[in-house]
């Protein structure tokens, strides 16, 4: 395999984070190159001017690039509901793909692209960019080490601002639209810290029970507000909060509870990781993350993407996680419509 890839990023008018990628790209040292699809030319300025000689080749087809280039890998960030034919095609000449998330509407139509990318030994990795975090990393290894014990509970939240919802602009975006997206603040925002308790603990989600309602009542077709119960295969329950209520600013936590420790994960804050250990030479002790906070977001996450599409590391997300991932907030929705009013005493 060679040590440096071609990539092809995939977009349009509506594509979410393209810049961060365009930047990533720029700065990953195994992408030698980068060609661009976007239909509606709304990034070749902006690719040109971050690229610079790096950028062989803009394109406004999807299929003239994948047949002309030929790329190693693609990053997909498109509409959810129009995302699946482009993964599918990508997949179909030969990529691995990186996808931005949700990439689909209907969980059905992600898991035959997960079958097809398996089929064919490629890679379908979701854009779950919080996993390469440093502190991320380091709670991880405080589970695997066995610095906590069992497990015994997990409680997550994850709160941006209201704010976006009230403007117009927001309103007409395919975010804002169940039918274009799959679903509001719980698939867009929630599902990264659904991922992160289960990449941080190890286990799957197995069951869970939710609900989602519009609290705030703007004029979107969205939930701004959900919550759920989660029981995991090792037998541990957890708690989830996800949802657009601050007016700006973003609330973030997520604590790791065990038979001998406990770990607070909080990707915005002052204090990005602080745990407690019950044994060891710091027992009793409560700790704190003092690493380096960078490197972080989708520059890590993009290079260790581009060096797996290379063959020369595991990718940061598997086709398996990243298919879970969905699963379980398709669940959350799921049992949203079946659930059960209590019974009331007479």
């Amino acid at each position: 395999m060679p040590d440096k890839i071609k990539v092809a990023l995939l977009t349009h008018a509506g594509g979410a984070h393209v810049s961060a990628y365009l930047n990533a790209l720029a700065e990953c040292e195994e992408c030698e190159s980068v060609v661009v699809a976007d239909p509606d030319a709304r990034f070749k300025m902006e690719a040109n001017e971050v690229l610079g000689d790096k950028l062989k080749g803009f394109y406004t087809n999807f299929l003239e690039l994948l047949a002309a280039e030929q790329p190693a890998m693609a990053i997909v960030t498109l509409e959810a509901r129009l995302a699946p034919p482009v993964i599918d095609r990508a997949l179909e000449a030969g990529c691995h793909v990186f996808a931005e998330k949700p990439a689909s509407v209907k969980l059905s139509d992600y898991e035959e692209l997960v079958k097809k990318a398996d089929s064919k030994h490629r890679l379908l990795m979701l854009a779950l960019a919080n996993r390469t975090n440093p502190e991320v990393m380091a709670a991880r290894e405080l589970v695997e080490s066995g610095k906590l014990g069992k497990i015994y509970g997990v409680d997550m939240h994850l709160v941006a601002d209201q704010t976006r919802l009230t403007r117009a602009s927001y309103q007409q975006q395919w975010f804002a639209d169940r039918n274009r997206a799959g679903g509001g603040h719980l698939i867009w925002l929630g599902i990264h810290w659904l991922d992160l308790a289960m990449y941080i603990t190890q286990s799957s989600i197995v069951e869970t029970e939710g609900y989602i309602t519009n609290i705030g009542g703007q004029p979107v077709n969205i939930e701004d507000s959900a919550t759920a119960i989660l029981k995991f295969d090792n037998g541990t329950l957890g708690t989830m909060t996800s949802g657009y209520y601050l007016d700006k600013g973003y609330h973030t936590h997520l604590q790791v509870w065990g038979s001998t420790g406990w770990l607070r994960v909080d990707t915005v804050g002052s204090l990005p990781l602080e745990w407690y250990t019950t044994t060891g030479e710091m027992a009793g002790t409560v700790q704190q993350f003092e690493g380096d906070r960078e490197p972080r977001g989708y520059s890590p996450f993009i290079r260790a993407a581009v060096r797996a599409a290379a063959g020369l590391d595991e990718p940061p997300i598997s086709n398996t996680d990243s298919l879970r991932a969905l699963q379980v907030v398709h669940a959350i929705y799921d049992s949203t419509d079946r659930s059960r009013r209590p019974k009331r005493n007479s």
